[in-house]
């Protein structure tokens, strides 16, 4: 198995799409050199196609999802167990990071997760702290706060600048889900 000399803080953030798409395709390109890949999806429980697929790859990508988020739509605030979820999963996830078992580790929407109150800045911090020299860490998702901006080595801001959504369209399987 590969491993990485040294590894990056990324943050895929913005308002437009391709955030998660970003570091599944990170994830892919790091299993085609044979690096091992934790990926944590927060507040994505509903069956995404791509969690399916990518479970052929499952000698090198673990996915695991955790938390929903329909309090999100009916615009209230997430429930205590949700938060107690994304704790417990953060708190994989890093025993993930220190294991020596994985060289990318993403946490996709863990930025709407602080948003959201389900996670704190500080949460991450501690993670990022902890973070081995030769993990690379990816960070997902709208509202990325400013102390992690500085913590960062590399930052993609995805911006809507068109989208059909505006015209109703719903997302459609196979392309947004």
């Amino acid at each position: 198995m590969n491993k990485l000399n040294r590894g990056f803080i990324q943050i895929y953030t913005g308002n437009g799409n391709g955030k998660t798409t970003a570091a599944i395709g990170q994830a892919v390109r790091a299993a085609g050199f044979g690096l091992r890949t934790y990926f944590l999806m927060l507040m994505k429980e509903f069956p995404y196609n791509e969690v399916s697929v990518l479970s052929s790859l499952k000698d090198f990508i673990i996915i695991e999802q955790i938390g929903r988020d329909d309090y999100v739509y009916r615009k209230e605030l997430p429930p205590p167990e949700e938060k107690e979820k994304a704790k417990l999963a953060l708190e994989n996830a890093k025993q993930k990071m220190l294991s020596g078992e994985f060289s990318l580790i993403v946490l996709d929407e863990v930025l709407v997760a602080i948003y959201f109150g389900l996670l704190t800045v500080d949460d991450i911090l501690s993670l990022i702290n902890d973070k081995p020299f030769d993990v690379e860490l990816i960070l997902t998702g709208r509202y990325c706060p400013n102390e992690l901006i500085e913590k960062a080595d590399l930052i993609t801001e995805m911006k809507e600048v068109k989208h059909y959504y505006e015209k109703g369209i719903l997302a459609r399987r196979g392309i947004e889900s």
